[in-house]
């Protein structure tokens, strides 16, 4: 009987349309062109610049937080990002965030990329509840630091998980954060003497 319905030219036109909508909706995007800042935006006054095809994160004399942010919004999602740290790796990718223009106040959700035993791959709420889940202590080896490190984050309604080097770090349910809706920002934090570099910053839309 589906055979049959399938003999119907409407009918395969609509199977082919939706195979291709399903097909373009698993694609994944490059959020950073290797190049420059283009589908990015400055907040503050830390460093952001593109070097050998990698994007670079470093502080500044301000020493201040700082942000860089993606000009279009993202809400359910697949993110990964290549990411090594170096003297002071204090950073993090914020999900579904905002931030006022002219401001270094952000709201969202911040998956921490820190020094070793200091809980890279969980989720902080910034001027909120703070920290939602910190990783165990035998979950912090998992991080390589001054190496190469892949994160993963997946964020589909209120469910976020995330993974370092293919080890799961988080899994979490959070009604507030499904609830949310933003931009896609890496973070320097405050305090000076941190400089990270990003590479392969691919996301596909869920």
């Amino acid at each position: 009987m589906f055979l049959s319905k399938l003999r119907n030219p409407f009918l395969i036109a609509a199977c082919s349309l939706a195979l291709t909508t399903g097909a373009m909706a698993q694609k994944k995007e490059n959020l950073f062109n290797g190049k420059d800042l283009t589908g990015w935006k400055v907040y503050g006054t830390e460093k952001w610049y593109v070097q050998d095809g990698e994007l670079i994160c470093e502080s500044g004399p301000d020493k201040g937080y700082g942000y860089l942010a993606t000009t279009k919004t993202y809400k359910n999602f697949e993110l990964s990002v290549d990411f090594k740290q170096g003297a002071n790796g204090n950073s993090g990718v914020f999900i579904r965030s905002n931030i006022p223009d002219g401001s270094t106040k952000i709201s969202g959700w911040q998956v921490e990329v820190a020094p070793p035993n200091h809980d890279t791959g969980g989720i902080y709420e910034s001027y909120g509840r703070g920290w939602l889940i910190q990783i165990p202590d035998e979950k912090e080896g998992f991080l390589k630091f001054g190496e190469w490190n892949t994160l993963k984050i997946r964020a589909e309604g209120p469910r976020v998980r995330t993974w370092l080097n293919g080890h799961e770090m988080v899994d979490i349910n959070d009604e507030k954060i499904g609830a949310g809706n933003g931009s896609i920002a890496l973070q320097i934090h405050d305090g000076g003497g941190i400089k990270v570099n990003w590479k392969n910053l691919k996301i596909k839309s869920l």
